[in-house]
């Protein structure tokens, strides 16, 4: 799972791919969430990386 860092807020999607010109952003039954370009796009973060163990602390900003 991926979440997608915007100015606007943020959107988590299963998958993306890169194009010329932004992001497309897709559901686990690959259907197109949304087409982010890279002007609005601030980060993509791997959920998966990042846990809530209590020994780790770690800062995704």
């Amino acid at each position: 799972m991926y979440r997608t860092i915007l100015t606007e807020g943020e959107i988590s999607c299963e998958r993306y791919e890169t194009t010329e010109t932004g992001v497309n952003l897709y559901t686990d039954n690959d259907d197109l969430i949304a087409f982010i370009p890279y002007g609005n796009l601030h980060a993509i973060i791997n959920e998966d990386v990042y846990t809530d163990d209590e020994d780790e602390t770690r800062s995704i900003f």
